[in-house]
C-alpha cells in the first residue's frame, strides 16, 4: 500500500473520484471549485512557452545541422498528416454507421444561436490569410506574452535555433545558457505537477456540479460513440503502428498512466507535456527528436480533435435531419484537415475549430452547435487523451525512422 500511495497517479485518481462525487452530491458548492482547476492549468500554461522554446532550440542545435532538422520535420509532418487524415475518415465512417443523431428531429428554429455566438465569432475571424499572418508575433517577446500561442513560439524557436546553429562555437555560451534555463524550467514544472491532484479534483467537481449527470442522458449516444471511436483509434490504429514500430500500445499506455490521469482530470494535454518529453527520452528516443516532434505535434498532430470534428459535424446534421452527400462529407474532412491545425493553445479550441469547420459548410447551421455545447466539456477529456497518446506514438515512430531509437531501452523500460 505504501508503494502505491507514493505514486502521483494514485492521488490523482483519488482526487478525480472525490471531485466527481462532491460535484454529484453538492453541485452548487462544487461549481465554486472551478478556480482550483483553472489555477492549475494557468500555472502549467505559464511554463509551456519557455519550455517549448528551450526544447525546440536545443533540439535544433542538438541535431547538429539543418538538414537533419528538415529531415525530422518532414518525416514528422508526413506522419502527422497521414494519421490525422485517418482519424478524420474514421470519424466519418463511424457516424455514418451508428448515426447517433438520427431520431432527434430538432427544429432549427428552436436552436439557441446566442449560446454559440462567441465561438462562431471567433471562428469567423479565422480565415486562412489571418491564420498565416497570426503565426508571426508582433514582437519577439509577444510570442511569449501575447497569450502563449504555440505556433508563434515554434516559429521564433526555429528561427532562433537556426541562427544559433550557424554561429557555431560563437554561440556555445548562449547554448549553455538555454540548456541551464531548460533544466530550471523543467524543475519548476515538476514542482507544479505536485499540485495535479488538487487541479484535477477541482476541475472534475466543477464539471459534474455544473452540467450534472442526468442532463447528459439525451447525448449519451454521441458521447458513447465518440469515446468508443477514440478507444478503437488508440488500440487499433495506434496499436498497429506501435506493433510495426516494435512496442505494445498497452504497455506504452501503462507507462504514461500518471500523465494520462493528469490529462483526464484537467482535460488539457498541455498539462503533461513536459513529463511526456522526459519519459520519451527515458524510453530511448533521442533528445533532439523529442525536442522537435512533441512541440510540433501539439499543433499538427491532433488525432482526437480530428475525430471530434467529423463526428460532431455529422451529429448536428443528423439531429437536424440534414442529409449530406458524399461530396459534402468529404468537404468536411478536407476543411477539418486545415482548421484543426490552429486548435492548440486556445481556450475551448476544439469547439472553436468545430465552429470554423461548420462556418465553411453552409448546409449545416453553426447554431446547431448549441446541441452539443453542454456536453463538449465531457468529450474534451477523450480529445485530450487521444491527442496525448498520439503525440507519444508519433515521437517513437519518427525516432525509429531517424535510426535514433534505442530498442533495447524501449523494451526494457516498457516491460520493467
Amino acid at each position: 500500500m505504501k508503494r502505491l500511495t507514493s505514486h502521483m497517479y494514485f492521488w490523482v485518481v483519488i482526487a478525480i473520484l472525490l471531485g466527481g462525487y462532491f460535484g454529484y452530491v453538492e453541485p452548487h458548492a462544487a461549481v465554486k471549485l472551478k478556480p482550483l482547476g483553472d489555477g492549475f492549468i494557468a500555472l502549467v500554461k505559464m511554463m509551456i512557452t519557455p519550455v517549448i522554446f528551450c526544447t525546440v532550440v536545443l533540439g535544433i542545435t542538438g541535431a547538429g545541422d539543418m538538414k537533419k532538422v528538415g529531415r525530422v520535420g518532414a518525416k514528422a509532418l508526413l506522419y502527422f498528416e497521414t494519421v490525422s487524415t485517418l482519424a478524420l475518415v474514421i470519424g466519418l465512417v463511424v457516424m455514418n454507421w451508428v448515426k447517433p443523431g438520427k431520431g432527434f428531429n430538432v427544429d432549427p428554429a428552436t436552436l439557441d444561436a446566442k449560446a454559440v455566438a462567441g465561438y462562431a465569432k471567433q471562428a469567423a475571424e479565422q480565415n486562412m490569410v489571418d491564420f498565416v499572418l497570426h503565426l508571426i508575433p508582433k514582437t519577439f517577446t509577444d510570442a511569449f506574452t501575447g497569450g502563449g500561442d504555440i505556433l508563434q513560439v515554434l516559429l521564433v524557436a526555429i528561427l532562433f535555433g537556426y541562427s544559433l546553429l550557424h554561429l557555431g562555437q560563437k554561440g556555445q555560451a548562449v547554448y549553455r545558457f538555454i540548456q541551464e534555463c531548460s533544466h530550471i524550467f523543467f524543475s519548476m514544472m515538476s514542482v507544479i505537477m505536485k499540485l495535479a491532484p488538487i487541479g484535477a479534483g477541482g476541475a472534475m467537481a466543477f464539471t459534474i456540479g455544473k452540467y450534472g449527470i442526468a442532463a447528459l442522458k439525451p447525448m449519451l449516444a454521441l458521447m458513447g460513440t465518440f469515446y468508443l471511436t477514440c478507444a478503437i483509434f488508440v488500440l487499433v490504429v495506434l496499436g498497429l503502428i506501435g506493433h510495426f514500430t516494435g512496442f505494445s500500445i498497452l504497455r506504452f499506455i501503462a507507462y504514461i498512466k500518471e500523465e494520462l490521469l493528469t490529462v483526464l482530470g484537467t482535460s488539457s494535454s498541455e498539462s503533461a507535456l513536459v513529463p511526456l518529453m522526459e519519459k520519451l527520452e527515458k524510453l530511448g528516443c533521442s533528445k533532439s527528436v523529442v525536442g522537435l516532434v512533441v512541440p510540433s505535434g501539439y499543433s499538427f498532430n491532433l488525432d482526437g480533435t480530428n475525430i471530434y470534428l467529423t463526428m460532431a459535424s455529422l451529429f448536428v446534421a443528423q439531429a437536424l435531419n440534414i442529409d449530406l452527400t458524399l461530396n459534402q462529407e468529404l468537404s468536411i474532412l478536407l476543411i477539418g484537415m486545415l482548421t484543426s491545425k490552429g486548435a492548440s493553445g486556445v481556450t475551448g479550441a476544439g469547439f472553436i475549430t468545430l465552429a470554423a469547420t461548420l462556418a465553411i459548410v453552409p448546409d449545416i447551421p453553426v447554431a446547431g452547435l448549441a446541441l452539443i455545447l453542454g456536453i463538449d466539456r465531457f468529450m474534451s477529456e477523450a480529445r485530450a487523451l487521444t491527442n496525448f497518446i498520439g503525440n507519444g506514438v508519433a515521437t517513437i515512430v519518427v525516432s525509429k525512422w531517424e535510426g535514433e531509437l534505442d530498442h533495447a531501452q524501449l523494451d526494457a523500460t516498457l516491460k520493467g
